[in-house]
């Protein structure tokens, strides 16, 4: 299964690859989301409500996707997004993740709550990585998890916002399975991060001296306290719809953040991503890169390592192929012009 999976045609062999080898339990952490799955839906939907619009008789010959994000240089806009308990649904867990977005050329975002821990990952792994710290303890140990990651070299650091409690994921709350970690039906510590504020938020940013990325943004009006804290990315996200339910999916939400943002700070987007053409059509909204998470999980439990970078090439061959039929050459050229609401 994992020779087959790293010889994908396409995503959705990936896809179909994961959901034969998971169990139904940890199949369920990975694609479902809080209460209804509204949210996730709506991530969905509003992504296919998008059309493009090509323009014909362009020379497209040659081809550029590259992308540049916090300095990090991208060889597609595609980062992968940080995933909780990713040692569930492979072996290697995060590390495989790392290795994959080394090898491939673009930036892995590793979170806190997986294994191995974050030094862990460094010191197996030389590529480009952004530290995804979730909050489980007071400001000192928030400190002491900053220093950790900027000597173990990462390159940005990462905060998520939108997690003050955990959402009602009602696949899972009908198992047994929890993440690794829990204790019964909670996650010891994350009392605190109920208790992250923008004050903690700018202390955090002064003490890493590195591109502070803040994510779980949803409106324009937290956009713009993220940009006169002097935040540098912007990562607009509802999580995957694994939070709150009924919130604006993230394609809206980049709208207005685009607009409010301004080019002061860079944006990040992602929920519901599955396409090169979504990849395509966050860039002309405003964004510089987006997020995969699902995508990521999905590879991973296929074929580890090998599979995802299988379906990161896929990717990369579906925005080539997108680019030359929308008539643009390099990412810079796509703008709201090439989009409209189907």
């Amino acid at each position: 299964m994992e020779r087959e999976a790293a010889q994908a045609a396409t995503i959705g062999e990936i896809a179909d690859a994961a959901r034969a080898t998971l169990s139904s339990e940890v199949w369920d952490f990975i694609e479902g989301a809080a209460e209804s799955e509204t949210t996730a839906r709506r991530n969905r939907e509003a992504l296919e409500r998008i059309s493009l619009r090509p323009r014909v008789l362009v020379d497209v010959s040659a081809l550029d996707p590259a992308a540049e994000l916090a300095g990090l240089a991208m060889r597609i806009p595609v980062l992968l997004a940080p995933l909780g308990a990713m040692d569930s649904f492979t072996p290697d867990g995060a590390l495989a993740a790392a290795q994959a977005a080394e090898r491939f050329g673009i930036p892995a975002m590793i979170s806190s709550v997986t294994e191995p821990t974050l030094t862990e990952v460094a010191r197996r792994c030389a590529g480009q990585k952004i530290a995804q710290l979730y909050i489980r303890g007071d400001e000192r140990w928030s400190e002491e998890q900053i220093d950790t990651v900027v000597a173990a070299g990462y390159r940005a650091i990462a905060v998520t916002a939108d997690s003050a409690y955990y959402g009602r994921r009602e696949r899972q709350l009908r198992g047994s399975w929890r993440p690794p970690g829990w204790v019964g039906d909670r996650e010891p510590g994350r009392e605190w991060q109920a208790r992250l504020d923008w004050d903690w938020v700018a202390r955090m940013r002064d003490r890493g001296g590195l591109p502070f990325i803040l994510k779980g943004i949803q409106t324009a009006a937290d956009a713009e306290l993220a940009v006169e804290l002097g935040v540098e990315v912007i990562y607009v996200s509802n999580h995957g719809g694994r939070q709150l339910d009924y919130a604006q999916p993230g394609i809206e939400v980049l709208r207005e953040v685009a607009d409010a943002v301004a080019g002061r700070a860079q944006i990040v987007l992602d929920g519901g991503i599955r396409r090169g053409t979504d990849v395509l059509k966050a860039i002309a909204l405003g964004a510089d890169a987006v997020g995969i998470g699902r995508l990521q999980a999905y590879a991973l439990a296929a074929g580890g390592a090998p599979a995802l970078e299988r379906l990161l090439a896929i990717l990369e061959e579906e925005i080539l192929v997108a680019m030359g039929l929308l008539g643009v050459t390099r990412l810079g050229q796509l703008d709201a012009g090439y989009v409209a609401t189907a």
